[in-house]
């Protein structure tokens, strides 16, 4: 049986086709449903937003594959949040799944971790961030209300307007139990794995398990902050479409790693989007 899984975030709208006990591809939509919010999503996001998910609901009726799509922070934070879910329904015939904090980062766990016994997950999203960590059962959690597209609106790249947005939330990280292998997931790190490597294409196969030093992701933040949004796009394995976002996203990577003693990430190209078939009890 195939099933197509849609994950509707802060940034992004996924998709992910899954047959024989593996992902066949993922799509990517970037909606920046976002954008702007200040606990409300605007007319243009949500527009935008809803016509990839028709988009991706004609792709999975041409695959014959059954469709289970779920939202994170932009539309559990919403006010009009459950608006929406019921805009979507009634105009793609898609039910939306929002997830809390804390199943985003129990998601996360499941893709990237599988039935690793320890380990743990490093997910910057649009407009949240989840951390967990795990020695046979989650031994800490959290889902800190900030992203790269969040980070963008409220500063910019004002660089000291960054670092005090950042630290403001990562308070929350204090007395974590930081443990091996860590992953990053999602938009941020996949690009930063992509420039790392220099892929001209995404490969999933080909980034997974990429290191990710500390030392490295400082000095490609200073870089990224030292370009244009124009010149960014010129890196080679550079995601043209995050070229705005992508040095506050580097930036809160960085940060997070150091305030957790993390001398390196691994990327992981499996994330919440095999989390989610996993815990439908579909995989």
């Amino acid at each position: 049986m195939k099933f197509a899984i849609l994950d509707i975030g802060s940034n992004s709208v996924r998709l992910m086709l899954w047959a024989n006990g593996k992902s066949l591809y993922k799509k990517v939509f970037t909606t920046r449903l976002a954008e702007g919010a200040d606990r409300l999503l605007s007319e243009a996001a949500m527009k935008r937003t809803v016509e990839a998910i028709a988009l991706c609901r004609t792709v999975a009726e041409q695959e014959g594959a059954a469709l289970y799509a779920f939202a994170t922070a932009a539309v559990r934070s919403a006010s009009n949040g459950a608006a929406f879910c019921l805009r979507v329904k009634k105009t793609c015939g898609v039910e939306i799944d929002v997830v809390s904090g804390e199943e985003e980062a129990l998601l996360g766990m499941l893709g990237a971790l599988g039935t690793a016994e320890e380990g743990g997950i490093v997910d910057i999203g649009g407009a949240s961030t989840e951390i967990l960590f795990k020695k046979g059962k989650p031994e800490f959690s959290v889902s800190l209300p900030l992203g790269c597209v969040t980070l963008f609106d409220r500063c910019k790249e004002k660089k000291d307007a960054l670092r005090k947005e950042i630290g403001r939330v990562l308070c929350a990280l204090d007395g974590a139990p930081a443990r091996f292998p860590t992953y990053a997931i999602g938009g941020t790190a996949s690009t930063l794995a992509c420039v790392k490597l220099g892929l001209a294409a995404y490969d999933g196969a080909a980034l997974q398990d990429t290191p990710l030093p500390a030392t490295w992701v400082k000095d490609c933040a200073e870089r990224l902050f030292a370009l244009s949004v124009d010149e960014r796009r010129k890196i080679a394995g550079m995601d043209p479409r995050r070229a705005d976002i992508i040095a506050g996203g580097t930036l809160l990577l960085y940060e997070i790693m150091r305030r957790l003693g993390l001398d390196e990430v691994r990327f992981s190209d499996r994330d919440n989007l095999e989390g989610y078939l996993l815990k439908r009890g579909l995989a």
